[in-house]
């Protein structure tokens, strides 16, 4: 059911209760373990898969303070892209010499993605479509042509649509050129039935997976860390993952590395037959436009729309939690885009509307690390392209804990940490002054003012 009222939000994709887990664990309880997860997201599952893998005997425990996809894994788009660098442009800036192997391990992997869904039977929605972007101001049409020749160059192929042909795809009065890249890179699915997927393959292998379980410290012991959590239990293990992502300020350690970013979405009622045909869009592709502060946007698997982006507020003192998720006049906004562009839509109703805390690095990309004597590794960053990138994070994450010679660790997006952000009141004074250069830039034909530049030339930024 919709949510009832705007102080409810809930996401479209996690409108049904979450299957069943193993009980909390409670106040005295004591767990002992090989490998302990905190988090049951994708990082945390795919993390357990690939641990269980190589080595089936580990007696391996995932901790969820919610449930199962309860985060960024069930707040997303359910775009599910090959890139590791979040998006080839930024590759190129960041990892030019190993760009041509992380981007072949990115298409590996989302192949080897689609087949694990395919053999464990996730029925998870997933559509082979390829993506669209869209020029929606003037100035964007000849970034876009020479984007083509660019990115060739580096092995991807895209077509580029003029007006007529980006319209006569999705009918909007406001594209001016289109961007389209073939299947191959991208899907869409339903994020939350593939994070509950493989929360069942993990139960399936005996993984325990404990809901309502939050993990508030960390501790060294000889051999292991102790994990505390909220109602006084305890878990013994020889490992720690922390995959808490956005959440993952509870370990001060880790809040240098990201700032969590609100992401908010939309989406509809079903289209009518009517609607539907008013639009077009007959090949379902993915669908984004061309700014800085950007939309994204695609049909459902019931020909929903869903509408989100362009607002990414970062709360002071990087807070998260769910009175953030509800935030009126960004929806409104959003509302009132979606309309610009659609208007032969008008009076669709959005009965789905949420927010979600997206974690952001300097650099877009994730990052790894260990502590704790190397007992407790970390994966975090993601950018809001973690639902494909997530499932090659939790293989590294398996090699530094499990395989550690092997090469890919030696990568510098393995090995190099990003710039860290700075602390409070310097964290949100810089991530705002970024936000109103980047608006700024939108409405300025693109031109990117000296603090953006410096910022290019340096490697770093704020996006989401």
């Amino acid at each position: 059911m919709p949510p009832t009222s705007s102080n409810a939000p809930v996401s479209y994709w996690l409108r049904e209760p979450s299957p069943p887990a193993d009980p909390p664990l409670n106040a005295g309880e004591r767990v002992d373990a090989d490998v302990a997860i905190i988090g049951a997201g994708f990082t945390g599952l795919w993390t357990a898969i690939a641990l269980t893998d190589t080595d089936p005997s580990l007696r391996v425990v995932v901790l969820e303070a919610e449930t199962v996809s309860f985060g960024a894994s069930g707040r997303n788009g359910g775009f599910c892209e090959a890139s590791l660098t979040h998006g080839l442009a930024n590759g190129i800036r960041h990892f030019p010499d190993e760009l041509p192997r992380l981007e072949q391990e990115g298409i590996e992997n989302l192949a080897a993605l689609i087949e694990f869904t395919r053999e464990h039977g996730i029925e998870c929605d997933l559509e082979e479509t390829g993506t669209l972007g869209l020029a929606d101001q003037p100035y964007q049409v000849d970034e876009f042509r020479a984007w083509v020749d660019e990115a060739a160059e580096h092995g991807e192929h895209l077509v580029f649509l003029d007006g007529d042909a980006a319209r006569d795809e999705v009918h909007s009065p406001l594209w001016h050129a289109g961007l389209y890249r073939p299947p191959g890179r991208d899907v869409l699915l339903d994020p939350a039935k593939l994070c509950r997927g493989l929360a069942r393959v993990a139960r399936g292998r005996g993984i325990a997976l404990h809901e309502h379980t939050r993990a508030t410290g960390v501790e060294r012991r000889a051999g292991g860390i102790t994990i505390t959590t909220a109602a006084g239990a305890s878990v013994r293990a020889e490992e720690v993952v922390v995959a808490t992502s956005a959440y993952s300020g509870w370990l001060r350690r880790l809040s240098p590395l990201f700032v969590p970013v609100y992401d908010y979405v939309l989406v509809s009622d079903p289209l009518t037959r009517d609607q539907r045909a008013a639009i077009g869009w007959e090949r379902r592709q993915g669908l984004s436009d061309g700014n800085n502060q950007f939309h994204y946007f695609r049909l459902t698997a019931d020909d929903r729309i869903l509408w989100g982006g362009y607002d990414a507020i970062h709360h002071f003192g990087s807070r998260v939690g769910p009175e953030l998720d509800d935030r009126p006049q960004t929806f409104e906004r959003l509302e009132a885009h979606f309309f610009r562009a659609f208007p032969q839509l008008d009076g669709l109703a959005f009965p789905y509307r949420w927010g979600g805390a997206i974690d952001t690095t300097s650099r877009f990309t994730v990052t790894f690390g260990q502590t704790m004597g190397g007992r407790l590794t970390y994966a975090l960053g993601y950018t809001g392209l973690g639902v494909g990138a997530s499932r090659w994070a939790a293989g590294v994450v398996r090699d530094l804990i499990l395989r550690p010679d092997e090469d890919r660790l030696r990568l510098r997006i393995v090995t190099s940490p990003p710039v860290p952000f700075p602390p409070e009141p310097l964290r949100s004074l810089a991530v705002e002054t970024v936000r109103h250069e980047l608006d700024r830039a939108d409405r300025n034909e693109g031109r990117r003012g000296i603090l953006l530049k410096t910022f290019d030339a340096l490697g770093i930024g704020f996006d989401s």
